[in-house]
């Protein structure tokens, strides 16, 4: 989710909640629910993690395959998008701990960001 400035939103995950993630440092989002349009589950996740609305409709940037080898038995694929929006969350302190704007230069700074979303950056998918 990219602000009137132009930042990104980034979110700090909960270590109690989010014990194997690929980072601290993290995007918004999370699991659908089956049955629900894409977009439907993304403004919920939104709302739920942030208490944010989207301004726009959000653009589909990006799709990475996750096969967690644990569990073999699952495949993730994360769809990655960007939208507007406005204001300053109000986390659900037992999922994000923190929230921070950021540009993409900072991001690419981050030793702590979730590797899929560094990925996006260094492919350039967001500018």
């Amino acid at each position: 989710m990219r602000n009137k400035d132009g930042l990104f939103l980034l979110l700090r995950r909960s270590p109690e909640k989010y014990k194997n993630t690929n980072g601290i440092w993290d995007i918004p989002g999370g699991r659908i629910d089956p049955g629900t349009k894409l977009i439907d589950n993304l403004r919920r996740e939104i709302i739920e993690e942030t208490q944010l609305i989207l301004e726009d409709e959000p653009k589909l940037i990006y799709s990475q395959d996750i096969i967690l080898n644990d569990e073999r038995d699952k495949h993730v694929v994360r769809l990655t998008y960007v939208a507007k929006i406005d204001g300053n969350p109000k986390l659900d302190l037992s999922e994000n701990t923190e929230f921070r704007w950021l540009s993409v230069s900072d991001m690419l700074r981050m030793s702590d960001l979730d590797s899929y979303v560094k990925e996006i950056i260094e492919k350039g998918l967001i500018n």
